[in-house]
């Protein structure tokens, strides 16, 4: 089910964050105390799969995740990318795999922020770690909020 904010996010339990892309989406997955952020190998899908939300409700299994956190892309002004739309469609299809909330988080900058902690590191590593490592971002970002929401 998708939440229109984390107030009703479960507040204990792995959680996972997507950092989606046409071609590969970024995962970032918790630990049950939300101490500690992993990333995961992304999901690399070719134009037209339609498996993206099976693999992505495969993960929330093999992870025994509680729920499910989406960047939402927006403009420095504010406004939504249109490329939420396709978001938006996936994540619903994902509603038809697993029975988890499903919340999203505005993201701004997050890959610049992943290139950034990732320091020093070849190109072929950026391509092969970036969008996972903007996930990380994503899901750490929807971790401080959920625990503000708490206290």
């Amino acid at each position: 089910m998708i939440l229109p904010d984390f107030k009703a996010f479960p507040r204990t339990g792995r959680i996972i964050g997507l950092d989606w892309g046409a071609r590969r989406t970024g995962v970032a997955v918790s630990d049950a105390s939300r101490e500690f952020i992993f990333t995961r190998p992304a999901i690399v899908t070719s134009r037209g799969d339609v498996m993206w939300a099976r693999r992505v409700a495969d993960i929330a299994r093999d992870e025994n995740a509680v729920g499910i956190v989406i960047g939402r892309p927006v403009h420095s002004d504010g406004t939504v990318s249109e490329i939420m739309d396709d978001i938006m469609r996936n994540a619903t299809e994902l509603c038809t795999y697993v029975d988890l909330p499903i919340c999203f988080i505005d993201e701004n900058l997050t890959s610049f922020a992943a290139q950034e902690s990732m320091g020093r590191v070849r190109v072929s590593d950026i391509k092969r770690r970036l969008d996972s490592e903007a996930a990380r971002v994503i899901l750490e970002n929807a971790i401080a909020i959920i625990n503000r929401i708490r206290d």
